[in-house]
């Protein structure tokens, strides 16, 4: 039955040629990738593969999470060109080359159009090949159907040949066998016919992809697009042979990267309202006789944080750099200085740890990066005045107060 089944294929696919119909159009696919972070796991800064498996990896899900891979199974159909003879020369019969090495393509950020770099490489292929009825094929007469897949190719099709390597992974039955292989190599892995094989098909297209994703705490948060067009035949990027043709000339995969990330400060109740006092308090130096020479106050904060942000503050009153306390009638006023001291896991626009780095205006807004997610430490917010002579003159107020918010900004 199956000769006559691929001579109406090919009637159909002559029709279609007399009709002017469209040619076969490329087969696409979509792969997905997330980034969340993880309050559990803070250290792990990579992306989450959430592409429903299908194919190898649906069937041995730890083989492929032990190696890092993933797999997709795709209705493209490889039908034989003509028969492939006993002792077939390389590219005529069984034929196997995949693009195993990296190749690159562009995410773009849906809303900003920030470009990041996304690597994918094809490590394993797989199908199911059929054919006429192995005995028949190979005359056996013990009919057992694993040895006769066994005669026709010389060695079971769970075996793959040099460069590609062994998966663990075989069926067969009478008209066909259904195997995938690891490809390790860009090389052809090549499978020679003992004895006549007048037509084959390989019904379905499996392969393994290995992605190397971009930092997720470089990228804003948002949605990622991008395209990588394989080609596939004779000569092409998925190249089984010069007999084996595909019903597709091409397998375009379309990625979505998604970034969600967490900036979240949490202040105590009361750290709205900031009082600067000199060390050990004013009955200190009241008692004394002495006027104090520092006036500050460090208030705590909790930060979490999974990508860059920028800090900066906004006053009531500033010289366009700093922000100013003022008496209540405006008379006198006095610099007041603001710093930040981040967590570990937090590092300044050169990679240095955020100790009392000061805060001035949004012209001056500074960028600060996580090596990792932080969540939930401890971090220090410093107000400080010191030059504030003038405000012990005689007669003068006793009062001095101003608005500063600290703006923490992921918009960076």
């Amino acid at each position: 039955m199956a000769p006559d089944l691929i001579k109406r294929s090919g009637c159909a696919a002559l029709l279609m040629a007399c009709l002017g119909l469209p040619p076969v159009m490329a087969q696409d696919v979509s792969i997905t990738a997330e980034f969340k972070p993880d309050s559990a796991n803070p250290h792990f800064n990579k992306f989450k593969n959430t592409t429903p498996a299908s194919g190898y990896c649906a069937q041995y899900p730890q083989e492929c999470t032990n190696n890092n891979m993933f797999s997709l199974r795709v209705p493209i159909v490889f039908e034989s060109s003509a028969p492939i003879p006993a002792n077939n020369a390389p590219r005529q019969g069984a034929t196997f080359q995949v693009p195993a090495q990296w190749r690159e393509l562009m995410v773009l950020h849906r809303e900003t159009g920030t470009a990041h770099r996304l690597k994918v490489r094809i490590v394993g292929i797989g199908s199911r090949y059929e054919t006429e009825d192995v005995i028949k094929l190979t005359g056996s007469t013990d009919n057992d159907y694993r040895l006769a897949h066994n005669r026709l190719w010389g060695l079971s099709w769970v075996y793959a040949p040099a460069p590609c390597g062994y998966s663990g992974f075989g069926y067969y039955y009478p008209t066909n066998y259904g195997f995938f292989w690891k490809t390790p190599e860009q090389a052809a892995c090549i499978k020679q016919a003992k004895f006549d094989v007048p037509w084959m098909r390989y019904s379905y297209l499996d392969f393994a992809y290995e992605l190397e994703a971009p930092d997720p705490l470089q990228m804003f948060a948002g949605d990622y697009d991008g395209s990588l067009a394989y080609t596939l035949g004779p000569g092409a990027d998925f190249d089984f042979g010069d007999v084996m043709l595909p019903s597709s000339p091409v397998l375009t995969l379309n990625f979505n990267l998604n970034v969600q990330h967490t900036l979240k400060v949490d202040i105590p109740p009361g750290g709205e309202k900031v009082e600067l006092v000199p060390a050990g308090g004013w009955q200190r130096w009241l008692h004394g006789g002495r006027k104090p020479t520092r006036l500050f106050r460090d208030q705590t904060f909790n930060l979490s944080a999974s990508s860059r942000f920028k800090m900066f503050v906004e006053c009531s009153l500033s010289d366009g750099k700093v922000c100013f306390l003022t008496d209540r009638d405006s008379i006198l006023s006095v610099p007041m200085k603001v710093s930040v001291s981040l967590p570990g896991g937090l590092t300044d626009s050169v990679g240095r740890p955020v100790q009392r780095q000061e805060l001035v205006t949004e012209s001056g807004a500074l960028i600060f990066q996580p090596g990792h997610y932080v969540d939930h430490q401890p971090g220090t917010l410093h107000f400080e005045v010191e030059r504030f002579e003038h405000l012990f003159l005689p007669g003068a107020p006793t009062r001095y107060s101003g608005n500063v918010t600290v703006v923490w900004d992921s918009e960076v």
